[in-house]
């Protein structure tokens, strides 16, 4: 069963937690901007600067994995739309330029051999 000393220290993870959310934004943090963050956690709740430290990177480590597959899952949603609308990608396209000059320099050989 969790004590009280248990919900208190879940609680103040959560608001950390939230805390470091609201304040990375859209942006990346900095060096500058987690020490800020971590100087903030540790004289705000009853943690050490080296506990504030480790949620801090924890959560930026998480973030942006999160951003990271977000992307990524954006990437493939974009090219399934693309795909759909009949658009190839730029590989696809370089793929049949050289397949063409491939093929015309072959004619070519062919030509000149008759």
């Amino acid at each position: 069963m969790a004590g009280p000393a248990d919900d208190s220290a879940r609680s103040l993870r959560a608001l950390a937690e939230e805390l470091i959310l609201a304040s990375v934004g859209a942006a990346a943090l900095t060096k500058d901007k987690t020490d800020e963050l971590v100087d903030e956690l540790a004289s705000r709740g009853k943690v050490t600067r080296a506990e504030a430290r480790e949620l801090v990177d924890e959560v930026v480590g998480r973030w942006r994995g999160d951003a990271t597959r977000m992307g990524e899952r954006a990437s493939l949603t974009l090219s399934g739309f693309y795909r759909e609308i009949g658009l190839v990608t730029r590989s696809e396209y370089e793929e049949l330029e050289l397949r063409l000059a491939q093929l015309e320099h072959r004619l070519r050989l062919l030509e000149q051999g008759k």
